[in-house]
């Protein structure tokens, strides 16, 4: 899925749940901006981007506009009409009767000259490209009937799609399927700001091209809704990276420390590696004498300490040069492991807990919430968040936030739509997660990231989208063939670009 609009501010990131979205309809009005123009004005935004995607005479058929009975419908009309009135082949089916539209959708359909034909599959017949302006965002249960039986035709025959506001189907605050029936569409078109729904799987791989369009809600509106869900994006946490000037040194950009096990040593490297790459003045490692060679042929650049024992990491602890901490990555699950986690904890300097430090502590989540005293960011995947906590239900938006409240820590879950949540409710979605990224120690290389950035004295919700930002970037830079320790090298390029 790719991206249609200019992002210049924080504002432009933001993501507003159906909710917000009617509210932003409302105060739109309010302003003086009235629905039937705001439709207007959706409509025509739908075909100009059916206009740019497929040329007036490269579609083999009619434009089947597929109306349903609320205000999606509403902007149907619209579409038809100006498809009409451009001199474009275009038919429209109507869920339920023309009579019973109500409101703006009423207005817009009283504007369509043209025959209005009953929803069924057989209208399919002939049809080169299909506008589905059946079902909204706001849908809350499964599609049933003729609907269904349409949409299911749609599917098997493969027809282009051009959905308006979302696939009919989905749910805009989730991006679930409603009743496992949904048309993918090529390109979807969307008013004012995405949803959660496009940018949370499964409803991603379902919106296709996403156009963000406006449509005449005025930008302050959205001072009213105060949005606290935003798109992952460098303007979200820009202002508080680190800049080099010529009088800087490495102590102004913090040392981290990290601890490593014994037998797999690969992971703490690459996160020790994407902390130095990610610009940590300094980066120490603690490790058991028996691994310390392997440490040590790392990387000139990292500082090698010997002894991880409790004896040693609370004598190190007590350095408050260290000012960024980590703990997981390749340490083993256990108590060991557990009760080092506390003692970072308990210091009150930032921490990221990622891996075996999260897993340590299932069966006992409030053992770990209980002992954070200061900023901390967790990162599980999909299987710790489950054992951390098993509770939690609902979307991964729901679950991530509802984590982040639970525990007082920022919480990363994992994923190709990762998640970031805060435990003030802000959250950020990432978008930028390729696929290449699935592939062992790519997790360890964030938490890295994470606690790199930590050093640099960036807020632990800055830290952790950056770092998570930056991780797809470094993929994205690669490609095909990504092994994880090929992340930490693609940063500088990266970083260039950040620090213009």
């Amino acid at each position: 899925m790719t991206w249609h609009t200019n992002i210049t501010r924080n504002s432009d990131l933001a993501i507003l749940p159906v909710e917000a979205c009617y509210r932003a309809d409302q105060a739109a009005a309010a302003a003086g901006v009235p629905g039937v123009r705001l439709m207007e004005n959706a409509g025509r935004a739908v075909f100009d981007a059916l206009r740019a995607a497929w040329p007036l005479g490269t579609i083999r058929g009619d434009v089947l506009v597929l109306c349903g009975p609320g205000n999606n419908g509403g902007d149907g009309f619209v579409v038809a009409r100006l498809l009409a009135e451009a001199g474009w082949p275009v038919r429209l089916g109507l869920l339920g009767a023309r009579e019973a539209l109500k409101g703006d959708a009423a207005h817009h359909a009283a504007r369509w000259r043209g025959a209005v034909a009953t929803l069924a599959p057989g209208l399919l017949e002939g049809a080169g490209l299909v506008v589905d302006a059946l079902f909204g965002a706001g849908l809350a249960r499964p599609i049933e009937g003729m609907a269904a039986q349409t949409l299911s035709a749609i599917r098997e025959r493969k027809l282009p799609v051009l959905a308006v506001d979302v696939p009919s189907g989905l749910q805009g605050d989730s991006g679930t399927v409603l009743g496992e029936v949904v048309a993918p569409a090529n390109v979807t078109v969307t008013f004012f700001r995405p949803k959660p729904g496009h940018v949370l799987f499964p409803g991603r791989k379902f919106c296709g091209r996403l156009v963000v369009a406006d449509i005449g809600i005025p930008e302050s509106v959205l001072a009213t809704i105060a949005p606290q869900l935003h798109r992952n994006q460098p303007p979200l946490w820009l202002q508080h990276w680190p800049q080099r000037t010529a009088e800087s040194h490495k102590y102004h950009f913090g040392h981290a420390l990290l601890l490593g096990g014994a037998e797999m040593t690969g992971a703490a490297r690459l996160a020790a590696r994407a902390a130095l790459r990610v610009g940590a003045g300094l980066v120490s490692l603690a490790a058991p004498s028996e691994a310390l060679a392997v440490y040590q042929l790392s990387s000139p650049s990292l500082i090698v300490l010997q002894g991880s024992d409790p004896r040693s990491l609370a004598r190190r602890l007590q350095d408050p040069r260290y000012n960024a901490l980590l703990i997981g990555p390749g340490l083993g699950v256990g108590e060991e492991t557990s009760e080092a986690a506390e003692a970072l904890l308990a210091t009150g300097r930032a921490c990221v807990l990622d891996a075996d430090a999260l897993s340590s502590f299932a069966g006992a989540p409030s053992r770990l919430f209980g002992a954070i005293k200061g900023p901390a960011v967790l990162t599980p995947h999909d299987g710790e968040f489950a054992r951390l906590f098993p509770s939690l239900k609902g979307d991964r938006l729901q679950r991530a936030s509802a984590a982040a409240r639970e525990s007082g820590a920022v919480v990363l879950l994992k994923g190709a739509d990762a998640v970031i949540a805060a435990p003030d409710g802000r959250a950020a979605l990432v978008e930028n997660a390729p696929p290449f990224l699935a592939t062992a120690g790519t997790g360890d290389v964030l938490s890295g990231l994470i606690v790199g950035l930590l050093a640099q004295g960036l807020p632990a919700f800055e830290a952790a989208a950056a770092g998570a930002w930056l991780l797809g970037a470094a993929a994205e830079q690669f490609g095909p063939g990504l092994i994880s320790e090929d992340l930490p090298d693609c940063l500088p390029a990266i970083r260039a670009a950040l620090d213009r």
